[in-house]
């Protein structure tokens, strides 16, 4: 029997294999799709006004992305979607305000891997401990989801006097709070002072770390889809002192946590902060893995006190 129908057909379907080879090298390389980072402000995700961008490298100088460059603009912006926000916010019941920060860290969770390689590539850090970051930050969200109906409980309460009164002390939340978030640790450190200004009712402009921004911008996006208001969190990204020099003199912000500030612009900013008074929260070491106590809650309530006489009852004069 002859083999060349055998070999005929080999020839075939190694003919068939290199033309496949062939289309498959003279087709291009699909290439991926380049994220754009925006701000994050009153619920949307806007350019900077300036139209400015700043590249954002990883810890050997690679490029990662460009993130927009916020101006005076952008911050009174973040300011009025804040201020807009916060009667809607402040007015929830602690309740609701604890389920939805729950939900941001059930989104977070299901964006782990993301959030992993972003934190990695923002601090030149291994993905295990960057891992480590990431799934604190989302601890860090229960945490303060769960305090959110019992503060009050812990700083308010009934206060004994002499006279026939009853005087009662309840914490209500300061307002419009600016918040530096820390250059060295640009989730963990982050997540750490926002989630409690918005635990407690009130809302936030965030100025994130100016060497590493990606991973805010990436939790603006988490916020957008977790339930939150537009503008109970807004994000700015660039130069941190030229974003908070604005937000630390304006008029309608009531409270800033210096902890992303050196010490000489903390010092800048704090005196800008005193001309309406505000609450300033100076920059301080602290291991952002630790168990966070309740000062971070404390930090941004006010506390009303009610008095209201106790009146009498009966012939006898006896109160109640």
């Amino acid at each position: 029997m002859s083999d060349k129908p055998k070999n005929t057909q080999k020839a075939k379907q190694a003919g068939q294999t290199k033309q496949a080879e062939q289309a498959e090298q003279a087709e291009p390389r699909r290439l991926g799709v380049f994220k754009t980072y925006k701000l994050y402000v009153g619920g949307k995700f806007p350019r900077s006004e300036s139209g400015r961008v700043y590249e954002v490298t990883d810890s050997q100088g690679t490029w990662l992305a460009n993130a927009p460059r916020a101006s005076r603009k952008d911050a009174r912006d973040a300011v009025v979607a804040a201020r807009k926000a916060f009667g809607g916010w402040s007015g929830a019941t602690a309740y609701n305000r604890g389920q939805v920060l729950y939900r941001v860290a059930e989104m977070l969770e299901g964006r782990r891997d993301q959030f992993v390689r972003e934190v990695a590539d923002a601090e030149g850090t291994s993905k295990s401990k960057a891992a480590l970051q990431v799934e604190a930050a989302i601890d860090r969200w229960v945490w303060y989801a769960g305090w959110t109906d019992k503060i009050a409980q812990v700083v308010g309460g009934g206060n004994p006097v002499a006279g026939p009164y009853f005087n009662l002390s309840s914490p209500e939340p300061t307002g419009v709070v600016t918040v530096l978030a820390p250059q060295e640790s640009s989730f963990l450190g982050l997540v750490s002072v926002l989630a409690p200004v918005i635990a407690t009712g009130n809302t936030a402009v965030v100025i994130a770390s100016e060497k590493a921004p990606l991973p805010a911008l990436s939790l603006g996006e988490v916020l957008a889809t977790s339930d939150v208001p537009g503008g109970v969190v807004n994000i700015l990204t660039g130069g941190t002192a030229e974003i908070a020099a604005p937000l630390a003199a304006h008029q309608d912000v009531n409270a800033i946590d210096l902890a992303g500030a050196g010490e000489a612009l903390a010092k800048d900013l704090e005196i800008a902060a005193a001309d309406n008074l505000k609450r300033v929260v100076r920059p301080q070491s602290v291991d952002y893995f630790a168990t966070p106590g309740i000062e971070g809650l404390t930090a941004f309530l006010e506390t009303k006190t009610v008095w209201h006489p106790t009146g009498a009852l009966g012939a006898s004069g006896s109160s109640y």
